[in-house]
């Protein structure tokens, strides 16, 4: 059990699972999904689970391996994720929202939020609030639809209204 005694959270709900597929869409030969962005292939797979990264002239995949290789990612991600979040008592919606985040901008990005920072110090609508900073890429807004990055804003919204659902 964990705090309050609570059901410990250790990775990622079938739903989130699913839902990141969704939102990462199939692709089952590699491209780039937005300029200034790395390879990617099946659910925005940038790296195969052997380490070797996503090639541009990489062979394509079918779903059943995209969804393997998205599953395998995100229960590795997990593994750091939760070193990241020990003793802050969460819910599985906000855990799957932030690893989802995690997922999409990597643990490094995760680890020097001020999303994290907000949860350590128990100040989840702050943390929610802080997911809305993090709408650039490549030095572009994505909140503003003709920088054709506006598929980042809007997963950003969905994570912030989602957390604020349960906060």
């Amino acid at each position: 059990m964990g705090i309050g005694g609570q059901k410990m959270i250790t990775g990622p709900s079938d739903e989130q699972i699913q839902a990141t597929a969704i939102k990462e869409g199939f692709t089952p030969k590699p491209v780039i999904p937005v300029k200034g962005d790395v390879p990617t292939i099946g659910h925005g797979t940038t790296v195969y689970p052997n380490g070797v990264r996503v090639k541009m002239t990489d062979p394509a995949i079918d779903r059943k391996q995209a969804f393997e290789y998205l599953k395998l990612h995100m229960d590795k991600d997990a593994q750091r994720f939760n070193k990241t979040i020990l003793n802050i008592p969460i819910s599985q919606p906000e855990y799957d929202l932030y690893l989802d985040f995690t997922y999409q901008y990597g643990t490094s990005a995760w680890s020097g939020s001020s999303m994290l920072r907000h949860l350590k110090a128990r100040e989840y609508i702050q943390a929610c609030k802080s997911l809305l900073k993090w709408k650039y890429v490549a030095k572009r807004d994505c909140s503003i639809r003709s920088n054709n990055c506006y598929g980042v804003w809007t997963r950003q919204v969905e994570r912030y209204n989602k957390c604020m659902g349960v906060n």
